[in-house]
């Protein structure tokens, strides 16, 4: 073969190999229209926080009947604890890549060492450059999931107050082993998307707002956004939790069966939703966002 088509062959071979290369590269987060960025992987996990929260917050505290408690406890049942603790870090997560400072301050500072530093100290990302602001917008976007839904839980207890003026709010249940474990069944599908949930989480991260000083959760949410957009994101794997909310969450759910089991009436199980169901858990996101003594000499 001449030497001219052997050196055209071999510079063929080093394009492919390096259109392959960036082919199997992950994808850089994704603009949106106010300047924010988009992860697809970090809106897989978002997912399962953004539609539990919405969806069980809008449980109206109106009850007619039965089924409409019945609908009630099959909404507030919808999430698995771990996945929605991940979810929620990665929402968190989602909301500090909306501020662009953060954005470019991580590329400018990135670099293998800086990702090993922030998954083995998360509380280092507050320090980089926009840090403080990504965690000012990662904390309002979960206080405000949060508050909403343990607002919502809190008339959804007072209508299982209310309710008993109702006859058949009164009456004894005859399915009870069989809704608890459709619940338990529910609770441990986990999250499948459905619909338009991928526009409303994309809407929800877009509504800005800074709130309150950073917490591990809120910290954990930053870092993993900057080992994003670093393309480290596998290093951020042990970021997905939080011990005090992985418990918190898992109490919430637990005191939720518990609550069924023991219930005997229909104002009971609206009692169990309200509380249980609904202000636990949006309790345990609110306490989330509270900053914490948290190891930031270690990050120095």
């Amino acid at each position: 073969m001449p030497a001219q088509s052997s050196l055209r062959l071999s510079a063929l071979a080093a394009a492919l190999l390096l259109a392959s290369c960036a082919t199997n590269a992950p994808p850089p987060p994704k603009p949106t229209a106010k300047g924010g960025y988009v992860d697809m992987g970090l809106a897989a996990q978002a997912g399962a926080f953004e539609a539990f929260t919405r969806k069980a917050a809008a449980i109206p505290a109106g009850f007619a009947g039965p089924d409409d408690i019945a609908q009630g406890l099959q909404a507030g049942a919808a999430y698995e604890p771990r996945q929605l603790e991940a979810g929620m870090i990665a929402y968190a997560a989602l909301a500090a890549l909306q501020e662009p400072a953060f954005v470019a301050g991580v590329r400018k500072a990135g670099g293998r060492d800086l990702a090993r530093r922030l998954a083995a100290i998360p509380e280092a990302a507050l320090d980089l450059p926009g840090g403080q602001a990504a965690a000012g917008r990662a904390s309002a976007a979960l206080a405000r999931r949060g508050e909403a839904l343990a607002q919502a839980g809190r008339r959804v207890k007072a209508a299982s107050y209310s309710v008993q003026k109702q006859g058949w709010s009164k009456a004894r249940l005859t399915n009870g082993p069989a809704r608890l474990a459709e619940v338990k069944r529910i609770s441990t599908a986990g999250y499948r998307a459905t619909g338009d949930d991928r526009a409303r989480l994309t809407a929800a991260i877009a509504e800005g707002g800074r709130r309150g000083g950073p917490s591990p959760v809120v910290a954990r949410g930053v870092a993993l956004a900057a080992l994003t957009v670093m393309g480290q994101e596998g290093q951020g794997r042990a970021l997905s939790s939080e011990p005090k909310s992985a418990m918190c969450l898992r109490m919430a759910k637990l005191n939720f069966h518990q609550c069924l089991a023991s219930a005997g009436t229909h104002y009971e199980d609206i009692y169990c939703l309200g509380v249980h169901a609904m202000t636990d858990p949006g309790q345990c996101v609110v306490e989330a966002t509270k900053p914490a003594r948290i190891r930031r000499a270690a990050a120095d």
